[in-house]
């Protein structure tokens, strides 16, 4: 199945109906000067590209979400305008394999798994694997031989402080931001101890929570940029409480989110309460596969509860 919307660019903003690009005031973006619209939208491309080169890097980060601009309006980027579609497809086929992983396969044939623990997955062997938290359920020591990519989210390595990966495999980036978790024995937090992984095909981009045990802050919203599907754990204990995983929700704005980490028709009964004040819409899908694209995603914020009530 496949989403579906008359614009995909995500931003707090109105949209202007006769161009697909928003602005907070609900006003048509201002041109660079008059002209054709072509020259616009050039003059405006090559703006882009002189901001995206003065920005610096940011590992996790998969498009730029609102620029302030001069005149003091938020805008959406350019980077879904609907041309780039058929240059890079954009455009993931996603399976929910159980607890925390996900199965991402791509236009090209490049596939990952969420959380690998090396009991979750079915067909051929991964390209790409990642593990956002060291606890049993959610990573393996023991990997499969010959997968390409096998990124841990913590730090692993001997005078590591924090994980950081920036890979890309044919039409797949994956990076990690890294957040802070919360000690198994109840003791301080193991700072940079789970990350949030993102994977971006083309224009659409992918953010799995993983183990998440506090709000964002405004550095972590930049790094993250803009998503479009969102993985969210919604236990309510295990990570942080659903009040608080639903305002993260809040502050990521995703188009698309897939519930995991859950047990029970309960525990979605109370997000899907907790989700309508940003007035969700809730999808029982058949399957545990879903398709989504860049240019089909909807409107509304749409919730597909892809695991079923049972979850696990």
């Amino acid at each position: 199945m496949f989403f579906f919307c008359s614009s995909c660019l995500q931003s707090e903003s109105q949209r202007d109906s006769g161009t697909g690009i928003s602005t907070a005031s609900g006003g048509k973006l201002p041109s660079c000067s008059g002209g054709s619209m072509s020259l616009r939208f050039s003059v405006a491309a090559l703006c882009a590209t002189a901001v995206a080169l003065l920005a610096g890097p940011a590992l996790a980060r998969c498009s730029k979400n609102l620029v302030l601009l001069d005149t003091g309006v938020r805008v959406a980027s350019l980077d879904g305008m609907r041309f780039a579609e058929k240059l890079s497809p954009s455009r993931a086929t996603i399976t929910f394999l159980g607890h925390s992983s996900f199965e991402i396969d791509t236009p090209e044939g490049v596939r990952a798994i969420t959380d690998y623990n090396g009991l979750n997955g079915f067909g051929r062997k991964p390209d790409i694997v990642t593990m956002n938290n060291a606890h049993s359920t959610h990573y393996t020591d023991h990997p499969e031989e010959g997968i390409t990519y096998v990124l841990p989210g913590w730090p692993s390595k001997p005078g590591e402080t924090e994980a950081r990966h920036n890979v890309t495999l044919k039409d797949m980036k994956v990076a990690n931001l890294p957040t802070n978790a919360r000690d198994w024995g109840g003791g301080a937090a193991r700072i940079n101890g789970n990350s949030i992984f993102t994977y971006t095909i083309g224009d659409l981009c992918i953010a799995h929570l993983g183990h998440l045990h506090h709000r964002l802050t405004p550095e972590h919203l930049e790094e993250l940029g803009r998503i479009d599907v969102l993985m969210v754990p919604i236990d309510g204990a295990y990570t942080v409480g659903l009040p608080v995983m639903v305002e993260v929700v809040r502050q990521i704005q995703p188009k698309v989110v897939l519930p995991m980490h859950y047990w029970g028709r309960g525990q979605v009964a109370r997000f899907e309460e907790l989700m309508q004040d940003q007035d969700a819409a809730f999808v029982w899908p058949d399957s545990r596969t879903i398709d989504v694209a860049k240019n089909t995603l909807p409107d509304r914020l749409t919730v597909y509860v892809v695991g079923g009530n049972g979850g696990d």
